[in-house]
């Protein structure tokens, strides 16, 4: 990319492990308990699978924003990506409730909106065990750098939504409409972006990461 980057909409997908059991969710349902999930919602420095690289200290700028959202009761989020910079009320299913930092990894505690249309499918979905993925979404522009897109300065994260979580690398790095504006990717990229997708799920499946609530 060359010239002045232009601001558009990022958006990007981490696997959301879900590991709170059928009978969990139902107690804590009869019980009238918020359903709190937990998981790693972003990765600073690290090549993710669109082939982009969030700066550590961007996006601590920017989660430290964010906490203010969340202390205010006010960090919704949506069902899939709309193709806006705005959070609709109408389609809020949930809410991040905390966050905080291990390493390079942004973690924090999800809470499904039972009382929305949006929040009721989503709690079906969790306890049909769908596999999902949480999604930031923000604003900003990339500067090329090497073979990888750097997330600049005027990055404002906007939300978490909750994806649908394909298992094949190709089909997060590709989704249709998400490339807008970027620069293709090189096969060097591609197969780095695929090799940190793998240690990824290696390492998960040698650690239990997510606590349920």
């Amino acid at each position: 990319m060359t010239g002045k980057s232009e601001k558009y909409l990022i958006q990007e997908y981490n696997e959301f492990k879900i590991s709170l059991t059928p009978k969990l969710i139902t107690e804590a349902i009869e019980k009238g308990e918020p359903i709190i999930m937990t998981g790693i919602l972003q990765k600073a420095n690290t090549l993710n699978r669109n082939g982009r690289v969030y700066p550590l200290e961007i996006l601590r700028r920017e989660s430290k924003n964010y906490m203010k959202l969340v202390e205010k009761n006010l960090a919704t989020g949506e069902l899939d990506h709309p193709e806006t910079a705005v959070v609709s009320l109408a389609n809020v299913s949930h809410k991040v409730v905390d966050m905080w930092w291990q390493d390079d990894e942004l973690h924090g505690k999800v809470q499904i909106t039972k009382s929305t249309p949006a929040g009721k499918t989503l709690l079906g979905l969790v306890q049909d065990g769908v596999t999902l993925g949480i999604s930031s979404r923000g604003v900003g522009s990339v500067k090329r750098q090497g073979n990888q897109d750097v997330v600049q300065e005027d990055f404002e994260l906007i939300a978490f939504d909750f994806v649908s979580s394909p298992s094949t690398p190709g089909a997060f790095m590709f989704k249709e409409g998400r490339q807008i504006g970027l620069t293709p990717l090189s096969e060097a990229t591609q197969k780095q972006i695929e090799t940190n997708f793998n240690n990824e799920l290696d390492y998960l499946s040698k650690k239990d990461f997510w606590k349920n609530l």
